[in-house]
Protein backbone atom coordinates (compact mmCIF):
# COMPACT_ATOMS: atom_id res chain seq x y z
CA UNK A 1 0.00 0.00 0.00
CA UNK A 2 1.12 3.93 -0.26
CA UNK A 3 1.48 5.23 3.79
CA UNK A 4 0.00 3.76 6.67
CA UNK A 5 -2.91 5.79 7.08
CA UNK A 6 -4.25 3.51 4.29
CA UNK A 7 -4.44 1.02 7.15
CA UNK A 8 -7.15 3.16 9.31
CA UNK A 9 -10.34 2.84 6.55
CA UNK A 10 -9.37 -1.05 6.50
CA UNK A 11 -9.70 -1.57 10.48
CA UNK A 12 -12.87 0.50 10.19
CA UNK A 13 -14.09 -1.84 7.60
CA UNK A 14 -12.76 -5.29 9.70
CA UNK A 15 -14.03 -4.24 13.00
CA UNK A 16 -17.22 -3.39 11.16
CA UNK A 17 -17.64 -7.17 10.46
CA UNK A 18 -15.31 -8.72 13.41
CA UNK A 19 -15.39 -6.25 16.25
CA UNK A 20 -12.33 -5.17 17.45
CA UNK A 21 -9.36 -6.89 16.21
CA UNK A 22 -5.55 -7.56 17.53
CA UNK A 23 -3.06 -6.12 15.77
CA UNK A 24 0.78 -7.88 14.79
CA UNK A 25 2.47 -4.00 13.74
CA UNK A 26 5.66 -4.06 12.57
CA UNK A 27 7.29 -0.47 12.48
CA UNK A 28 10.10 1.86 13.25
CA UNK A 29 6.99 4.16 14.76
CA UNK A 30 4.20 3.66 17.09
CA UNK A 31 2.31 6.01 14.67
CA UNK A 32 0.10 6.98 17.35
CA UNK A 33 0.81 10.85 17.10
CA UNK A 34 -2.29 13.10 17.82
CA UNK A 35 -1.99 15.88 14.78
CA UNK A 36 0.45 17.11 12.40
CA UNK A 37 0.51 20.83 10.16
CA UNK A 38 -3.06 20.75 12.20
CA UNK A 39 -4.55 17.09 10.77
CA UNK A 40 -5.42 14.55 12.98
CA UNK A 41 -5.19 12.38 9.85
CA UNK A 42 -1.73 11.07 8.55
CA UNK A 43 0.51 8.66 8.50
CA UNK A 44 1.92 9.03 11.77
CA UNK A 45 -1.53 8.81 13.89
CA UNK A 46 -3.64 6.25 12.26
CA UNK A 47 -3.39 3.85 15.51
CA UNK A 48 -4.76 6.47 17.80
CA UNK A 49 -6.92 6.91 15.50
CA UNK A 50 -8.30 3.34 15.44
CA UNK A 51 -8.28 3.53 19.75
CA UNK A 52 -10.35 6.30 19.65
CA UNK A 53 -13.02 4.15 17.58
CA UNK A 54 -12.68 1.25 19.27
CA UNK A 55 -11.62 -0.45 16.35
CA UNK A 56 -8.61 -2.12 18.20
CA UNK A 57 -8.43 -4.84 21.26
CA UNK A 58 -5.95 -3.14 23.05
CA UNK A 59 -5.00 -6.01 24.68
CA UNK A 60 -3.87 -8.04 21.97
CA UNK A 61 -2.00 -5.06 20.06
CA UNK A 62 1.93 -5.90 19.90
CA UNK A 63 4.18 -3.13 18.41
CA UNK A 64 7.54 -4.48 16.92
CA UNK A 65 10.60 -2.85 15.74
CA UNK A 66 9.83 0.68 17.19
CA UNK A 67 12.79 2.78 17.34
CA UNK A 68 14.13 6.46 16.49
CA UNK A 69 14.03 10.12 17.29
CA UNK A 70 11.01 11.42 18.97
CA UNK A 71 9.47 14.76 20.19
CA UNK A 72 8.14 13.18 23.47
CA UNK A 73 10.96 12.17 26.22
CA UNK A 74 8.25 9.17 26.63
CA UNK A 75 7.67 8.24 23.34
CA UNK A 76 5.73 5.38 24.44
CA UNK A 77 3.77 5.87 26.84
CA UNK A 78 0.29 6.61 24.88
CA UNK A 79 0.70 3.16 23.59
CA UNK A 80 1.35 1.47 26.86
CA UNK A 81 -1.14 3.18 28.57
CA UNK A 82 -3.82 1.45 26.20
CA UNK A 83 -2.42 -1.76 26.95
CA UNK A 84 -0.15 -2.29 23.92
CA UNK A 85 2.58 -4.12 24.01
CA UNK A 86 5.91 -2.23 22.61
CA UNK A 87 9.04 -4.72 21.90
CA UNK A 88 11.59 -1.45 20.77
CA UNK A 89 14.10 -2.73 17.97
CA UNK A 90 17.28 -3.12 20.30
CA UNK A 91 15.36 -5.81 22.30
CA UNK A 92 15.42 -7.78 18.93
CA UNK A 93 18.76 -6.79 17.78
CA UNK A 94 21.24 -10.08 17.16
CA UNK A 95 18.28 -12.97 17.91
CA UNK A 96 16.35 -14.87 16.41
CA UNK A 97 12.41 -13.33 16.88
CA UNK A 98 10.75 -17.27 17.04
CA UNK A 99 10.80 -16.99 20.97
CA UNK A 100 8.83 -13.35 21.03
CA UNK A 101 6.62 -14.71 18.45
CA UNK A 102 5.58 -17.57 20.71
CA UNK A 103 4.82 -15.03 23.14
CA UNK A 104 2.91 -13.27 21.02
CA UNK A 105 0.83 -16.19 19.68
CA UNK A 106 -0.40 -16.26 23.25
CA UNK A 107 -0.92 -12.78 23.98
CA UNK A 108 -3.13 -12.47 20.34
CA UNK A 109 -5.07 -15.85 20.70
CA UNK A 110 -7.56 -17.20 18.35
CA UNK A 111 -9.73 -14.11 18.12
CA UNK A 112 -9.40 -12.20 14.92
CA UNK A 113 -6.47 -9.94 14.19
CA UNK A 114 -4.85 -8.23 11.95
CA UNK A 115 -0.81 -7.74 10.39
CA UNK A 116 0.15 -4.29 9.66
CA UNK A 117 3.80 -4.09 8.47
CA UNK A 118 5.51 -0.92 7.60
CA UNK A 119 8.64 -1.72 5.67
CA UNK A 120 10.33 1.06 7.97
CA UNK A 121 10.34 -1.39 10.56
CA UNK A 122 13.39 -2.58 8.66
CA UNK A 123 16.31 -1.37 8.99
CA UNK A 124 17.76 1.07 6.01
CA UNK A 125 20.62 -1.15 5.33
CA UNK A 126 17.95 -3.94 3.24
CA UNK A 127 15.18 -1.01 2.86
CA UNK A 128 16.15 2.52 2.03
CA UNK A 129 13.52 3.16 -0.05
CA UNK A 130 10.82 4.70 2.37
CA UNK A 131 10.09 8.25 3.41
CA UNK A 132 10.76 7.68 7.18
CA UNK A 133 13.93 5.40 7.27
CA UNK A 134 15.45 4.61 10.91
CA UNK A 135 18.56 2.76 11.64
CA UNK A 136 19.15 -0.06 13.84
CA UNK A 137 16.03 -1.43 12.57
CA UNK A 138 15.25 -5.14 11.87
CA UNK A 139 16.34 -7.63 9.23
CA UNK A 140 14.78 -9.49 6.52
CA UNK A 141 15.11 -13.09 8.54
CA UNK A 142 13.63 -11.00 11.71
CA UNK A 143 10.55 -9.95 9.22
CA UNK A 144 10.06 -13.52 8.15
CA UNK A 145 10.41 -14.75 11.70
CA UNK A 146 7.52 -12.10 12.67
CA UNK A 147 5.40 -13.40 9.69
CA UNK A 148 5.55 -16.79 9.74
CA UNK A 149 5.03 -16.83 13.32
CA UNK A 150 1.34 -15.04 12.94
CA UNK A 151 0.99 -18.71 10.96
CA UNK A 152 -2.38 -20.27 12.67
CA UNK A 153 -3.71 -17.12 13.99
CA UNK A 154 -7.29 -15.69 13.05
CA UNK A 155 -5.88 -13.24 10.79
CA UNK A 156 -8.44 -11.23 9.01
CA UNK A 157 -6.07 -8.91 6.40
CA UNK A 158 -2.91 -7.48 6.13
CA UNK A 159 -0.72 -4.93 4.73
CA UNK A 160 2.43 -3.93 4.01
CA UNK A 161 3.11 -0.01 3.37
CA UNK A 162 5.66 2.69 2.70
CA UNK A 163 7.13 1.30 0.10
CA UNK A 164 8.63 4.28 -1.83
CA UNK A 165 10.55 2.90 -4.68
CA UNK A 166 11.92 6.24 -5.89
CA UNK A 167 14.01 6.50 -3.10
CA UNK A 168 15.72 3.13 -3.95
CA UNK A 169 17.01 3.05 -7.24
CA UNK A 170 18.32 -0.71 -6.69
CA UNK A 171 15.29 -1.78 -6.69
CA UNK A 172 16.04 -3.90 -3.45
CA UNK A 173 13.06 -2.17 -1.09
CA UNK A 174 9.86 -3.00 -3.77
CA UNK A 175 11.57 -6.79 -3.85
CA UNK A 176 11.94 -7.24 -0.26
CA UNK A 177 8.35 -5.84 -0.34
CA UNK A 178 6.94 -7.88 -2.28
CA UNK A 179 8.69 -10.67 -1.30
CA UNK A 180 6.94 -9.90 2.68
CA UNK A 181 3.70 -9.58 1.33
CA UNK A 182 4.01 -12.48 -0.42
CA UNK A 183 5.13 -14.72 2.85
CA UNK A 184 2.06 -12.81 4.43
CA UNK A 185 -0.35 -14.20 1.99
CA UNK A 186 1.29 -17.66 2.65
CA UNK A 187 0.17 -17.27 6.06
CA UNK A 188 -3.67 -16.89 5.99
CA UNK A 189 -5.74 -19.28 7.27
CA UNK A 190 -7.10 -22.12 5.09
CA UNK A 191 -3.45 -21.58 2.68
CA UNK A 192 -2.01 -24.60 2.28
CA UNK A 193 1.73 -24.20 2.33
CA UNK A 194 4.96 -27.52 1.63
Amino acid sequence: GGDHTITYPILQALAAKHGPVGLVHVDAHTDTGDTALGEKIYHGSPFRRCVEEGLLDCGRVVQIGIRGSSYDPDPHKYCREQGFRVVPAEECWMKSLEPLMREVRAQVGDKPMYISFDIDGLDPAYAPGTGTPEIAGLTPAQALEIIRGCKGLNIVGCDLVEVAPMYDVSGNTALLGANLLFEMLCVLPGVKTL
